[in-house]
């Protein structure tokens, strides 16, 4: 019995193993690779440390709003499917600002660079006391937006809200918000996706924008044909050669915003999406676009006609109570306005009309014009001062220059430079 037995289980046994085989690596890949414009239910979204969005769907994963899946292995060592995903914001710590973090049922992995983190993964509970495990979704909420830096943590109707330096959790219930299976934190916006729609509401209160909510993903952050532009419409991108500035300005965060017509685009953000925004989503109270901008102190001045608009810089801007004024009230100026800057650390916004600069004080009360320089522009699109030295935008080039002294008619003539698309997102001619 046992000579017989055993030759038949050998062959059983080859039988099973055979049977069960999968087919080729390269067949099953193409085949089970999923398509995001499918309206797929993502089990995780961040973005990385350089800003880019990473979209996970079982063991695949985008890198971007458009382009193909890859294998989530493939970037990411020691993980396979993520359920849920944040990156973390902690502008103290050198330890772990920037680095993502991946949950995978009791587990957490950190990550910088795609590299696994010395003593990763660990225990949710180890890592995050007080969360629980077998996440659904998570988001950081940076100060300013949060009282302090925090990361929410989605789990079924309930939202745990970390404090970061601390250590402590606030478990509350949001009647307002879904049950996310995702979420993301999108130009100061806060998003919770179920399958492939999405919800927009505040970290703090929970409060859900009602009215146009729910939306379709596919539209938005997918970039799918057929549905539409999405955020900022049309994803065409402008040719460099045909692009030209209303107004350009950067703000303490390190954002430059374009302004053209009545929209713009904003660089330095981490945002991976060229698209250009209406002005009146981040500004709803400037319509029909600016003729000038300038940052100074954590307030944006932006310049529409004879009015000057005054906003408070930070998570979302905020119109300051009493504005707009006129150009005369405030800046001692007449209107129109070509352009205007006011470089880091400089109490004086430059003032440009024609070929005419004209310095004002902004530390002085009231604020009056100081001195006036003739321009070897005769006409100038729009100014940009930074750490990096001054741009003045005419048509689609720009001229570079070190100081303010060097803009006057008897000095050095500078050659152009092309607007490029590493400065913002066009298309080459």
């Amino acid at each position: 019995m046992t000579q017989l037995f055993l030759p038949l289980c050998v062959a059983c046994l080859a039988l099973v193993f055979t049977s069960a085989a999968p087919p080729p690596t390269t067949q099953t890949a193409e085949v089970a690779i999923p398509d995001r414009c499918d309206g797929i239910e993502f089990d995780a979204i961040t973005p990385d440390e350089q800003g880019k969005h990473l979209f996970f769907k079982d063991g695949f994963l985008w890198k971007g709003f458009r382009g193909p899946a890859q294998r989530v292995a493939e970037s990411f060592s020691d993980i396979g499917r993520v359920d849920a995903a944040f990156r973390m914001h902690r502008e103290g710590s050198t330890e772990d600002h920037d680095h993502v973090y991946l949950f995978q049922d009791e587990m957490v992995f950190r990550y910088f660079n795609q590299t696994l983190q010395e003593g990763f993964p660990k225990k949710v509970e180890q890592e995050f006391p007080g969360v629980p495990c077998h996440l659904d979704a998570a988001v950081e909420c940076p100060k300013g937006e949060c009282s302090a830096d925090s990361v929410l943590f989605f789990k079924g109707s309930e939202v745990y809200h970390y404090d970061v330096a601390t250590r402590t959790v606030k478990k509350k219930v949001w009647p307002q918000v879904p049950p996310c299976t995702s979420a993301i934190r999108w130009m100061e916006h806060y998003y919770c996706f179920q399958g492939h729609n999405f919800t927009r509401f505040h970290p703090v209160t929970g409060v859900v924008v009602v009215g146009a909510y729910p939306k379709d993903a596919r539209a938005y952050f997918m970039g799918c044909p057929n549905y539409g532009g999405g955020f900022g419409g049309a994803h065409e991108l402008p040719a460099c050669s045909e692009v030209k500035f209303d107004a350009v300005t950067s703000d303490n965060a390190g954002r430059t915003y374009y302004f053209t017509g009545s929209r713009y685009q904003s660089v330095g953000t981490g945002l991976d999406d060229p698209r250009a925004f209406p002005i009146t989503r981040t500004w709803p109270e400037v319509a029909g676009g600016v003729d000038a901008a300038f940052s100074y102190q954590d307030k944006m001045y932006l310049i529409k006609g004879d009015q000057v608009f005054i906003y408070l810089s930070g998570a979302h801007y905020s119109l300051i109570e009493g504005y707009p004024k006129t150009l005369q009230e405030e800046l001692g100026v007449q209107g129109p306005v070509d352009a205007a800057f006011a470089c880091p650390g400089d109490h004086t916004a430059h003032i440009i009309q024609g070929d005419q600069m004209k310095d004002v004080d902004l530390s002085a009360t009231p604020r009056t014009v100081t001195k006036a320089t003739t321009l070897r522009h005769a006409k100038v699109d729009s100014a940009l001062c930074g750490p990096d030295g001054l741009k003045l935008f005419v048509g689609s080039s720009y001229y570079e220059y070190t100081a303010t002294s060097e803009l006057g008619a008897g000095q050095v003539e500078r050659m152009p430079s092309p607007i490029t698309p590493s400065m913002m997102a066009c298309r080459r001619d």
